[in-house]
């Protein structure tokens, strides 16, 4: 795969926004150029990952998983699978598997670490992503609390 298809799909990756063109070569350049076969398993539901897996052509799809309805559910080219793992040793919620032929990479976390070490803007950038994700699921979780709060209180009336 050309560095330039590789770029392009991780322009489109939310954790990716922001950095600057020569980071996203970079990471495209140590990621691991990867083709699964039909049937074959990309990321495990329950095990550890130690990267994650852009899937940029081919069919794939979710078999098991949190909120998984039961039937296979594509994942499109140009999504990102086990993301967490890229960054921090995590346990992959889901499996995904190749359907057809995979054209993926796989970014290592032991390569992305690598290029923090030598570009810690990028560590700053990832941190930044994070703890966004972490606020809004706090606010999520506040606003539910008070959802419940105002139940509670409306049930205790009658």
């Amino acid at each position: 795969m050309a560095i330039d298809a590789l770029v392009k799909p991780l322009l489109q990756i939310a954790i990716f926004r922001g950095l600057k063109p020569l980071q996203i070569t970079e990471i495209a350049r140590r990621a691991e150029r990867i083709v699964f076969r039909p049937g074959e398993t990309i990321i495990e539901e329950d095990c550890i990952g130690d990267a994650a897996v852009l899937i940029v052509s081919g069919d794939a799809v979710r078999v098991s998983g949190p909120e998984h309805a039961g039937s296979p559910e594509p994942v499109v080219p140009g999504s990102l699978v086990g993301e967490m793992a890229m960054l921090v040793e995590s346990i992959h919620s889901s499996t995904v598997v190749a359907r057809g032929n995979v054209r993926a990479m796989r970014i290592n976390r032991s390569e992305l670490l690598h290029q923090m070490e030598q570009d810690p803007t990028l560590a700053d950038h990832f941190l930044e992503r994070i703890s966004g994700r972490l606020r809004l699921l706090a606010e999520d979780l506040r606003a539910a609390d008070r959802a419940l709060d105002k139940c509670g209180a409306s049930a205790n009336l009658h």
